[in-house]
């Protein structure tokens, strides 16, 4: 998933980049939208384990497209084979404490030796990558950049309060709202679909007036329509579909608005040749906040409410809803750190003393020598 935008980027010329990552995040909300029905369908009809087989057709299919269509891109040609074995096992402990808390219980010895192993794991890394890389996997220094550290932090918290709540959402629709899982996605396209009309217009915008004004406006939408869900949900003793589309809409268009604008502005903030790295920290770090949503708002679900009727399914999801409702407007705030250019330009200083990319990207990734202007 990463090297898709890093492809893109080398493939784009930088002025349209704002309309191509509007069409890419389009058709990746195409399959957000038709993944919930495909899915729901596959369960429902035959079983869960058709969720994987369903994978291998598509694969057959794109792998020779693959190789005879896309354009090639390169990096560092020298791997970080320490920095990817502390990254990777660090990841896999935290993920694995997060998903297992709930279940097992937060004080288990499992939760506890993953998570805090997982941590100084990626304590190893950070100390590793800064001091005694030679080819560091991912350059610290990148962090100072004020646009890098922003776009992730603010993608981090925007997936925390998202994930966690559509987590929450999905099950709303099938045990209060008693549909069942196919029925639970065709009622979840407001939201889910919305990419599809709004991406591309969200990419447009982000070329003409910064990404930052767009992404900004994307996490308050929201964190509004989050927190408009758990408002009209706990207005009603009873589950009605009707009175929360205007909450899902708002919360899909949103979305629609932050996943364009970022994609850019991720790109933009590193050298050509590091935007490989700058992609897949982004990717690595969103899913991270996943999890971490789906933990931490299922702990709050759990602490307020539960599955036993559906008034305590309501007592439960309406602070989770909050919760998720305050961490997308956090990301906010985080978003506003961003600089205001979106891009600089060619031959520029670039913003906060570290090299920008994008702006003339060779065949392989590397940057164009521009010509002397008198």
């Amino acid at each position: 998933m990463p090297l898709t935008l890093t492809l893109l980027t080398t493939a784009i010329p930088a002025a349209k980049r704002g309309l191509a990552f509007g069409i890419w995040s389009g058709v990746n909300g195409l399959a957000v939208a038709t993944g919930p029905l495909v899915g729901g369908a596959l369960t429902e009809h035959f079983s869960w384990q058709w969720i994987f087989w369903v994978n291998v057709p598509v694969g057959v299919v794109l792998v020779p497209l693959a190789a005879l269509r896309l354009r090639e891109s390169r990096g560092a040609a020298t791997l970080d084979a320490i920095g990817t074995l502390l990254v990777s096992l660090g990841l896999f402990g935290v993920v694995l404490g997060l998903i297992r808390g709930n279940p097992d219980g937060w004080a288990s010895p499992l939760v506890l030796v993953s998570l805090g192993a997982g941590v100084a794991l990626l304590i190893a890394f950070v100390l590793y990558e800064q001091r005694w890389a030679a080819h560091p996997m991912l350059p610290m220094r990148l962090f100072r950049n004020r646009a890098f550290s922003a776009v992730n932090g603010s993608g981090l918290l925007m997936f925390l309060g998202m994930f966690g709540s559509i987590f929450l959402i999905s099950q709303h629709l099938q045990t209060a709202g008693g549909y069942t899982p196919q029925e639970a996605g065709i009622r979840m396209l407001p939201w889910t679909g919305m990419p599809l009309i709004v991406a591309p217009i969200a990419g447009i915008l982000a070329d003409r007036f910064g990404g930052r004004p767009v992404v900004v406006t994307g996490l308050v939408l929201q964190a509004l329509g989050l927190a408009l869900y758990g408002v009209i949900t706990g207005a009603h003793p009873h589950y009605e579909y009707g009175p929360v589309v205007p909450a899902v809409v708002l919360c899909g268009i949103g979305m629609s608005l932050y996943f364009a604008p970022t994609a850019a502005l991720v790109m933009d903030s590193v050298r050509p040749q590091e935007q490989g790295i700058a992609s897949g920290a982004n990717n690595a770090l969103r899913e991270v906040g996943g999890a971490l949503g789906v933990a931490v708002l299922s702990a709050v679900f759990s602490a307020q409410g539960g599955y036993g009727s559906e008034r305590s399914f309501v007592d439960g999801l309406v602070p989770a809803l909050y919760v998720g409702a305050g961490v997308v407007l956090v990301a906010a705030l985080c978003a506003l750190l961003l600089p205001r250019r979106a891009k600089a330009p060619a031959g520029a200083e670039p913003t906060d003393g570290e090299p920008t990319g994008g702006e003339g990207a060779g065949d392989a990734g590397q940057p164009v020598i521009e010509p002397v202007k008198a």
